[in-house]
């Protein structure tokens, strides 16, 4: 029977707390499955193709272990600060699923490879430790296509290719108290992830997915309330909302003096609601036994301390270093080192820039890529669904327009234009601006020239400017760098501006 919470134990108005843990299934990157050698790379295979006696769950077929994927889930433990186990063992964890090829997964139940670790999030400045209960390895299931005649008839295609691939889960304690918190934890799980190279983390291809439980109790109590867990989120985006929702729709039943059940619901995201799904199973639901055909694993300390000497370094390492090498602010460091992929382009720009300059200009620049990898890169990364991996400009070619804009070569306004050309056609910098001619013009009489046509067609302006409103410049400066076509050096153009108008006055 599912637990069940009297409500009548409450008041209307009572003011509940949030409790929220988190269950992450991470694949890894293994060559091969779990337990038998098939390729674990099924994402672009036709159905079934990757498949063979073991993952198809034959009777009478023995698995071996993937030793590979052992070491990537002792990594990730060691990450997320876990006590490594002297012995783990694997399980039968028993459910009869249609996409569960045996009729039951191989997982670890009570002695998991990794237990008690902890996470570090932060949400408005606050830091906030999130306890890890256990890391431990498991084998995926088949995937289901659920399709539909055109007479309305509605059947199933099972694709045996994932079934089998190594899949880490990583539970958390019952830690989190908002939906902002777990997403923030998800986001760094993430990122500590693509770091150890252990995982792609991408929750739109399934490799890195989330099941959430929450409940709600009276603040101040210490007892706990039936909790609901909520499935189907494959973005972070959906996990808040999913969560935010289902937190108040707890919160709503109690109220309306409802009663809550342990159950499984589904988010949906188009409706933004979640729905019933299922009694929540308990762990006797599931018959576990130890897996009789495979070993237990041991683990010495020389080869936990072995991995633990090659671990790189990680986002919250790698942040502070930012801060103290390159000078950046919290802020931008934040932000470039929750991509491994961007904190490296930052790192490979910054380094070619030093090469050429001296160290007192080296948090000046590490300032400029910043600005440029936060802003005009990441709105065309955006707005093109570019991975910065897959992107065209290169850090060489990066750094070559930034001396470009540097050296007074190009202004601000032609940088931004010589980048999107750059990002759209791989051109670099140098060429773009030649074919263009988009170099900035600091020929005094050529600036001057425009200037006098400037203000013989905007008499208001000037009258303005001259009556003391500062803006009226901006304006003036604004039409020369538009007759130039941004080419103007935009500090020339004031000067000769203010001289022509008299301008000292106003300065």
């Amino acid at each position: 029977m599912p637990e069940i919470c009297d409500a009548a134990i409450l008041t209307t108005a009572v003011d509940c707390e949030i409790i929220i843990g988190l269950e992450v299934h991470a694949q890894l990157l293994t060559k091969s499955k779990m337990f038998c050698s098939c390729s674990a790379e099924y994402a672009s295979a036709p159905p079934n193709s990757h498949v063979c006696p073991i993952c198809l769950g034959m009777p009478g077929v023995l698995p071996t272990i993937n030793q590979k994927a052992i070491e990537y889930t002792v990594m990730t433990a060691l990450a997320l600060n876990c006590t490594i186990a002297e012995y783990a063992k694997f399980d039968r964890k028993n459910y009869p699923y249609p996409d569960l090829m045996k009729g039951y997964q191989i997982s670890q139940y009570d002695a998991p490879i990794g237990r008690h670790g902890w996470l570090l999030v932060e949400t408005d400045r606050q830091k906030k430790k999130i306890g890890i209960t256990r890391v431990h390895l498991e084998e995926d299931v088949a995937k289901l296509t659920h399709c539909t005649t055109p007479e309305g008839e509605s059947y199933s295609l099972v694709d045996v290719n994932r079934s089998g691939v190594p899949l880490m889960e990583i539970v958390s304690e019952p830690d989190i108290s908002s939906p902002e918190e777990a997403r923030q934890y998800l986001m760094k799980l993430r990122s500590i992830l693509q770091y150890l190279g252990v995982s792609t983390g991408n929750m739109e291809e399934g490799s890195f997915r989330c099941d959430a439980n929450i409940s709600i109790r009276p603040r101040g109590s210490t007892e706990y309330l039936p909790k609901v867990e909520v499935k189907n989120m494959n973005s972070f985006k959906a996990v808040y909302r999913a969560l935010d929702y289902e937190a108040k729709r707890q919160q709503e039943v109690l109220e309306k003096g409802g009663r809550l059940v342990q159950e499984t619901r589904g988010w949906v995201e188009a409706k933004g609601v979640t729905v019933s799904q299922r009694s929540k199973e308990f762990a006797h639901d599931y018959r576990y036994f130890p897996e009789p055909d495979l070993p237990p694993l041991v683990f010495s300390r020389a080869w936990v301390e072995e991995i633990r000497s090659r671990l790189p370094e990680l986002p919250d390492t790698r942040r502070d270093r930012f801060i103290t090498q390159y000078g950046l602010p919290l802020y931008d460091a934040a932000l470039l080192t929750d991509s491994k992929a961007m904190a490296n382009y930052f790192e490979d720009c910054v380094k070619l820039m030093a090469d050429s300059s001296e160290a007192a200009n080296l948090h000046r620049k590490a300032k400029t890529v910043s600005n440029w990898l936060l802003g005009d890169f990441s709105r065309m990364l955006n707005a093109t669904n570019t991975s910065i991996e897959n992107t065209k400009v290169t850090p060489r070619h990066l750094v070559e327009m930034l001396d470009l804009a540097d050296k007074g070569i190009i202004s601000g306004p032609a940088a931004k234009a010589v980048f999107e050309e750059m990002f759209l056609s791989g051109k670099r910098a140098s060429d773009i601006v030649t074919e263009r001619g988009l170099s900035q013009i600091t020929d005094s009489s050529e600036i001057e020239r425009t200037v006098v046509e400037v203000i013989a067609s905007n008499a208001q302006a000037v009258s303005d400017y001259q009556a003391g409103k500062q803006q009226a410049l901006a304006f003036l400066i604004g039409q020369v760098m538009k007759a130039t076509k941004g080419r103007a050096n935009p500090n020339m153009a004031r000067e000769v501006l203010m001289h022509k108008l008299g301008g000292k006055q106003n300065v």
